[in-house]
């Protein structure tokens, strides 16, 4: 992959390429701890609907400086003072944003670390894979601010953790880190030293994956929890057809087939 100028030029995210084929997509609003306006999340629309065309194997995710990311930018809401007709809209285009993120096809890693709130906490669930560190913590506090989510945390975190903890973290406002956050699937890895190292690792990894197959990992299993189990099956059929025969998995399966691939071992 050599991404050209123009697929750079964004104001508050800084892309730069990783490697093979992984591109490392960073908040970069430090000073408002990340917060997301309006502006980052047309960015963030306009960058995941062209990743896969422009040859983007793998996303990492992360926030420039202490914190990935503290949510809607509360400052700039309250100044627009929206009518609830301008509020909807601006919630449809989240929307619009997490779900390019997460059927996208693309696989997505979010290297986590300080705030991951409220809005954060919805962006980050629209990653596939989610790494944190160990100043990591999570909360949805829009209870005490007075609002509510907007941005899917009552899909995407509720399915995360269920719906009765996610009413409890809007409710009353609690934070949760370290290994009890994983425990509940907040996120799926966390580690001693940097989150991004992690990620960048993960990414690498998954980016050497055939595009096709990844694209079904990122896109296919999303839509089929929507179904009914019996069109899950269905659909789950017409993928499987459709990857599992593609010419480029030929040369992997043959290496398969004459014990020349590397063996799936336990970890040490």
């Amino acid at each position: 992959m050599a991404l050209d100028k123009k697929d750079l030029e964004y104001e508050n995210l800084a892309i730069r390429e990783h490697g093979d084929g992984v591109a490392v997509v960073t908040l970069n609003r430090p000073t408002k701890r990340n917060a997301l306006d309006a502006a980052t999340i047309e960015e963030l629309v306009t960058f995941f609907s062209s990743a896969r065309q422009i040859g983007v194997k793998a996303v990492v995710l992360a926030g420039e400086g202490e914190h990935f990311c503290a949510g809607l930018d509360l400052v700039e809401h309250w100044k627009a003072d929206r009518s609830p007709e301008d509020f909807m809209h601006v919630c449809l285009r989240w929307h619009e944003a997490f779900n390019k993120m997460e059927y996208g096809g693309v696989p997505i890693i979010a290297a986590l670390k300080g705030a991951v709130v409220g809005g954060g906490l919805e962006l980050a669930s629209a990653a596939h894979v989610r790494v944190m560190d160990q100043t990591t913590y999570f909360a949805l506090p829009e209870g005490q601010r007075g609002i509510f989510t907007g941005g899917s945390a009552t899909i995407r975190v509720s399915d995360m953790i269920g719906k009765y903890r996610m009413i409890d973290m809007i409710l009353t406002g609690r934070v949760y880190q370290g290994q009890e956050a994983v425990d509940l699937g907040l996120a799926q890895y966390i580690t001693e030293g940097s989150s991004m190292d992690k990620a960048l690792e993960l990414a690498e990894k998954v980016a050497a994956n055939l595009p096709l197959t990844n694209f079904a990992i990122c896109s296919a299993i999303s839509h089929m929890q929507n179904m009914s189990g019996l069109d899950a099956a269905y659909a789950e059929s017409f993928v499987a057809g459709i990857v599992n025969t593609q010419p480029a998995a030929r040369a992997r399966l043959e290496a398969f087939a004459d014990k020349s691939a590397a063996r799936i071992r336990p970890n040490s």
